[in-house]
């Protein structure tokens, strides 16, 4: 249910003034399908092991093909499901370097050790190919202790994390000032708001770096979206109601200024385009008479468009913002 007229979200920016308008098209962050290794409780794609959709050969050539006309793009954030585990994922990712993006990878670490969860075709090869396509991997990993991380992703996941944490370190991810960029990705264990980003990614660098010798550059605070399984979750605790009333007593006008949507076009599996991660999630596209995808892609139509905002965007402008850099505000 994408819009819960209960926790209506455009009454509070008008209250505050704001109208968030496309700003430009800086990042495309491109979903490659939902199949994961994991089937995490909080994750909004509802990934898995027995997802089957995944991106085709020619709509990753179409986007490709954005990629290389000047639309003012500097960005590839590739996304999933495990966007590794797409056929066509190290060759999209070596064509966006060969023209001059920035890549992101979001990268859920297990992968790397328990490769395709149907074929059980290794990925050991990972952390070699990211380092040598200078990509910047953004990690998920919900504690420093074991039993926080394993109850949020499945048994077992801290300590495949860290294993996997220690080959990018080797590589030469993480270190100040190195131009390999490892970033990890913080989001509560339960209805909460994350705590101060400076405040935990102190707390994980000393922990991590005592307990583990790991190093790493930025860790990112996200707030869990009340959609998909996380909803499912407080619903069936009856904590649903409670934890949307303290997002929305939480919303912040200077965080809701920065929300992603407003720099970002998202593409979903199939191409069609979305405001965000969220909102493809939600299946709220963006639509010009008729769905736009990456076959018709008009960055003029896109900046011109109306961003759609529902409930779950206060999950983005709580408290000190939420989004895939982290906080807004």
């Amino acid at each position: 249910m994408p819009h819960d007229t209960r926790y209506a979200f455009l009454p509070v920016l008008h209250h505050h003034g704001l109208s968030l308008n496309p700003l430009s098209i800086e990042t495309l962050q491109v979903n490659m399908g939902k199949l994961c290794n994991q089937a995490c409780q909080h994750c909004h794609v509802d990934a898995s092991p027995y997802r089957t959709e995944q991106m085709d050969r020619k709509t990753i050539d179409q986007c490709l093909k954005i990629l290389s006309e000047n639309h003012g793009i500097k960005n590839l954030d590739i996304t999933g499901g495990a966007p590794e585990l797409n056929p066509g994922f190290d060759d999209f990712v070596v064509r966006a370097g060969e023209l001059g993006k920035h890549i992101m990878v979001r990268h859920n670490l297990t992968v790397t050790l328990d490769g395709h969860p149907g074929t059980r075709v290794s990925k050991r090869y990972l952390p070699d190919f990211f380092a040598r396509n200078r990509v910047e991997v953004i990690s998920s990993l919900p504690y420093y202790q074991e039993y926080f991380t394993d109850k949020q992703r499945g048994k077992g996941v801290f300590q495949k994390s860290i294993e996997s944490l220690k080959m990018l370190n080797a590589r030469g991810y993480g270190k100040e000032g190195g131009p390999l960029v490892l970033n990890l990705v913080y989001n509560p264990v339960g209805a909460f708001l994350p705590a101060a980003q400076s405040g935990l990614e102190a707390d994980f660098k000393r922990q991590l770096g005592r307990q583990f010798g790991i190093v790493f550059n930025r860790l990112y605070t996200i707030t869990n979206m009340p959609i998909h399984r996380f909803r499912d979750q407080l619903e069936h605790l009856g904590a649903y109601d409670d934890y949307m009333t303290k997002l929305v007593n939480a919303f912040n006008p200077a965080a809701a200024e920065g929300v992603m949507c407003r720099s970002l076009a998202s593409v979903g599996y199939d191409g069609k385009l979305y405001d965000c991660d969220f909102n493809q999630m939600l299946e709220m596209p963006i639509e010009n008479g008729e769905p736009m995808t990456v076959f018709n892609f008009d960055p003029d139509k896109i900046l011109k468009r109306r961003i759609l905002f529902a409930s779950h965007c206060f999950g983005c402008t709580a408290g000190s913002g939420s989004s895939c850099g982290g906080t807004t505000a």
